[in-house]
């Protein structure tokens, strides 16, 4: 059986060797970040998704504030595995800052209060689902990426840096760039454990 959809999520994969070269220019990243953005599903299609695309030294002034962050809480000698694996993402051409804007959130909890305590959960959904079409996009470019979650301990210093609003919750960090590295081989669980089937 051949699938597009399904071809394109077989090509995402997490990639930690990321380079500065990409042949696609800043303009067509952008816009194919936008679309994917777009048109992924959230509940009630309220939109939630928040996305800041960072190039060059925008995007490296992210990693920086990690490095600095981290160097004041992860011991001094388990520190320079730590930087290592900063500088790897700082080493590509770009990231992406996931948001979820939590005014939105609320707006949908006071409308539809019988369904108030699942909106953040579908929030969280929805930003899952903006970030695997992004990153499938990402993938079906030759770009390569990884997913990192250094929130909240970076929130406060990023949401000064780049003026972020404060009704807006960062919940993931994708670092791009070019395909350094392979990717290995990746494993999968057996079906019997993770699927049932009936009818």
């Amino acid at each position: 059986m051949t699938n597009q959809h399904l071809e394109s999520i077989k090509k995402r994969r997490t990639q930690y060797a990321l380079g500065k070269n990409v042949t696609l220019a800043k303009a067509e990243i952008e816009a194919l970040i936008k679309e994917a953005v777009k048109h992924s599903p959230s509940s009630f299609n309220s939109q939630t998704s928040r996305v800041v695309i960072l190039f060059g030294a925008e995007s490296d002034k992210v990693w920086n504030i990690a490095k600095e962050t981290l160097k004041k809480i992860v011991p001094e000698d388990a520190f320079p595995a730590t930087e290592g694996k900063l500088n790897s993402f700082a080493a590509g051409v770009g990231t992406i800052l996931f948001y979820e804007d939590m005014d939105v959130v609320k707006g949908l909890q006071e409308n539809f209060a019988a369904y108030a305590d699942n909106f953040p959960i579908w929030s969280e959904q929805a930003s899952g689902m903006a970030q695997l079409s992004v990153w499938t996009a990402l993938a079906n470019a030759n770009i390569g990426a990884s997913l990192q979650h250094y929130n909240p301990l970076v929130d406060a210093e990023i949401a000064q840096t780049w003026g972020i609003p404060d009704n807006w919750k960062l919940r993931a960090q994708m670092p791009f760039g070019s395909n350094e590295a392979p990717f290995g081989e990746k494993a999968f669980m057996d079906d019997e454990a993770r699927f049932k089937v009936f009818g």
